[in-house]
């Protein structure tokens, strides 16, 4: 009988505990079936091109890059290449000094474009490729280049000189404005006047630009990790619809982030955005 009582109690405390747990995260596939993290490693690691969705301001997501990076480095060391939609392409020179130590981080600081939450969100991811010998390349167009598409459409980009073409994908790029994630943007702005009626194209851009550096860098037998905001791989579009078009044979794996008021379950909509879905508490501080 006081074997049984005990039992109970246990049983009691365990379910209370569990009742009491404020996950911070759980992982689902595109199905929506919650899997460990360990099944994304795995798959990550066997993949030729990981796309690593982010919210830029989450936690969750910058902590689970650095640790997904760790890990397949430790898993494939030297087979591994770095890359990030947060450096851009033309800033590779500086990132490479870094990275290889020929320059000092305060000269880094000064001479490189850093969003403002370089040092909390993606200093250890370079900080990695520093201390690893790894390469890390710098994929993004440079804003100001995405700034003309923004004002002036894809023509705009026939005025700037040959040297400035090597930092943004050969001209001209495929375009298709019926991929949901142009036509929805397109949508959300209809009606508006101006600079507005180009966002998709800036945006096809940077998919665009950032595609064609990934697949400049890879080599086979290795494996490209790389971040963006979520927006750029999500539902299989973007950056993977770029990288597809000139490699259809390629294995990618896609990552998302996204919030949920409730993360017991994915909700309908998210379902599907890509290979695994990080799903974060909305409740979360942000890291600005």
């Amino acid at each position: 009988m006081k074997r049984l009582v005990i039992s109970c109690v246990l049983v009691f405390f365990i379910i209370a505990m569990k009742a009491g747990d404020k996950p911070a995260y759980i992982i689902y596939d595109g199905q929506g079936k919650k899997v460990d993290y360990s099944q994304m490693l795995d798959a990550a690691s066997k993949s030729e091109i990981i796309l690593f969705g982010e919210q830029h301001n989450n936690p969750i997501s910058h902590w689970l890059e650095y640790e997904i990076a760790i890990d397949v480095f430790k898993l494939l060391k030297s087979n591994l290449i770095l890359g990030a939609e947060m450096f851009e392409a033309d800033n590779q020179t500086i990132v490479t000094e870094y990275i290889t130590k020929i320059i000092a981080y305060k000269k880094f600081k000064a001479d490189a474009r850093l969003w403002p939450n370089f040092e909390t969100d993606y200093k250890p991811l370079l900080d990695l490729a520093r201390d690893s010998s790894l390469k890390f390349i710098a994929t993004n167009i440079p804003r100001r280049y995405a700034s003309i598409v923004n004002s002036e459409g894809f023509e705009g980009l026939k005025k700037i000189s040959r040297e400035a073409k090597n930092w943004i994908a050969p001209l001209p790029i495929k375009y298709d404005p019926n991929l949901p994630c142009y036509k929805k943007m397109a949508d959300t702005i209809s009606g508006m006047k101006g600079k507005m009626d180009n966002l998709p194209k800036a945006q096809a851009i940077k998919d665009a630009t950032m595609a064609y550096f990934i697949l400049e860098n890879y080599k086979k037998g290795k494996t490209f990790l790389h971040f963006e905001g979520a927006y750029h791989s999500d539902n299989y579009e973007g950056i993977y619809w770029y990288l597809k078009k000139d490699k259809p044979n390629l294995k990618i794996v896609t990552i998302s982030t996204v919030e949920q008021d409730d993360i017991s379950s994915l909700d309908k909509d998210n379902l599907k955005t890509a290979d695994f879905i990080i799903c974060v508490n909305s409740n979360m501080t942000k890291t600005y």
